[in-house]
């Protein structure tokens, strides 16, 4: 179950569209959850972040220093984000992997946020383990490292091992966390409010509920656990994707136990500087990955930043963190699944007749709507059209958002299903993951191993 007050609140919130101002203290050794706390150090950063524009404005117009943001000023920003937890912190771990946002040296600094955050004592972990297992990190486990492996925006990780000598990690969230997310709901949802009174082409409130709900889900550790095993499920007929088992007798809402994956994050195996053709294998694992599980049932990854993978040293890929985990609808997996047999086919595809199928409101006549997504579907298609592309330099993205800008006013009358949100997220993470592998070579065989799940 989630947090009560916490599914009230998001219930008013959708009921009587209006987000109430709460003030709570801050949790003891945890993030600051009042909205004017938290919206005070956004300020703040706000602040800082405009006069370093500002400066390196005057120093792009002089000639030098072309990059965007100083590395004091992301120090900053990321210590912050950092401090704060929650969908803040998100954000900026959403940020981190876009390539085209920052330069190589201010993305390194993004990373941190992956799993890097500010941990919190021990004396707090053991705490919320015994008020949520009932008993001491000593008594409970046989061995329970003190010092995190990893501190991430709603939770830390710890390695630990059972009675029964198996190794796990065990997540506890921080003390606090709920309230402060709720006010960064809170927070974000008076500004989608406010562009959606401003003109009804800017409306996002179906896609803020879609997402705020999404976030909300990922407090409840036990929901995460189920979903776990449902990614597992349908992961099944891939032996080369590994999914953690989940040690239920140490599970709760605030403290989740499973397997430990050994290996190395994408982070740490780019590090190792691998040669293509380890790349290029890596690659098609994660494409198996994010896509096998969602042509299988509908059931998808939503929450890909490099963190959450793990390259494990017999070859296969670890997947871990599945509070973002997604099921579709049957009309947008089933419509998706056609798309994506078509093709790999090569088969002319009715994308107008296909969007409408899947969920997406066309506000356009069928002669300028169509062209615009067939664009998009070509762009979309690069990597399948020939059998040596190079993903270190790859402009989907960028091609996709120049294609967005010179026809926003159209693009705002094709509008897909609140769903599409976390599908975007899936698979739009997947893309950044692949240009941050930055292999070069044929692409097409991944994808096309992944047919026999379409039977």
């Amino acid at each position: 179950m989630l947090p009560s007050g916490l599914l009230r609140h998001l219930s008013a919130a959708r009921q009587h569209g209006r987000y109430v101002l709460h003030f709570m203290a801050k949790e003891p050794d945890g993030p600051p959850s009042s909205r004017l706390s938290r919206l005070r150090k956004l300020a703040g950063l706000g602040a800082q972040l405009g006069g370093d524009a500002l400066t390196r404005g005057v120093k792009r117009l002089a000639g030098a220093d072309p990059s965007s943001l100083s590395t004091g000023t992301a120090e900053k920003l990321v210590e912050t984000l950092g401090d704060l937890k929650g969908a803040a912190m998100k954000l900026g771990q959403v940020a981190s992997m876009d390539p085209d946002l920052f330069p190589p040296e201010i993305r390194a600094i993004f990373a941190r946020l992956q799993n890097e955050a500010p941990p919190m004592p021990f004396e707090r972990v053991a705490a919320v383990i015994e008020d949520e297992l009932g008993g001491s990190p000593e008594t409970l486990f046989a061995e329970f490292s003190r010092a995190p492996m990893a501190a991430a925006s709603l939770g830390q990780v710890h390695h630990a091992r059972l009675h029964d000598g198996r190794e796990v990690v065990v997540k506890i969230q921080y003390p606090g966390i709920d309230r402060a997310l709720r006010s960064d709901i809170d927070n974000m949802g008076l500004v989608v409010k406010t562009m959606a009174l401003a003109h009804r082409a800017l409306d996002g409130r179906q896609y803020f509920h879609e997402l705020a709900e999404e976030l909300a889900h990922e407090l409840d550790y036990s929901r995460e656990g189920r979903l776990a095993r449902e990614f597992a499920r349908a992961s099944a007929a891939m032996p080369d994707i590994v999914i953690p088992e989940i040690v239920d007798e140490r599970t709760s809402t605030r403290v989740l136990t499973m397997e430990l994956i050994p290996g190395q994050t994408l982070k740490t195996f780019l590090v190792s500087q691998p040669d293509n053709a380890e790349r290029l294998r890596v690659s098609g694992l994660l494409i198996r990955a994010i896509h096998g599980s969602f042509l299988v049932d509908g059931t998808v990854h939503a929450d890909p930043h490099p963190g959450n993978f793990m390259v494990m040293p017999d070859g296969r890929l670890g997947v871990l963190d599945f509070g973002s985990v997604k099921r579709f609808s049957r009309e947008f997996f089933e419509g998706h699944r056609d798309v994506f047999h078509l093709v790999l086919q090569q088969q002319k595809i009715d994308v107008l007749g296909l969007a409408r199928r899947v969920g997406f409101t066309v506000e356009l006549p069928d002669e300028q709507a169509r062209p615009l997504l067939e664009e998009m579907i070509h762009l979309a298609g690069r990597a399948l059209r020939t059998d040596d592309y190079d993903y270190a330099h790859d402009t989907m993205a960028p091609d996709s958002r120049k294609l967005f800008a010179r026809h926003a006013a159209e693009f705002l009358k094709i509008r897909p299903p609140a769903e599409g949100v976390m599908f975007f997220r899936a698979f739009g993470g997947l893309q950044q993951n692949l240009r941050l592998l930055g292999a070069h070579g044929d692409f097409r065989p991944f994808y096309r191993s992944l047919l026999p799940l379409l039977d």
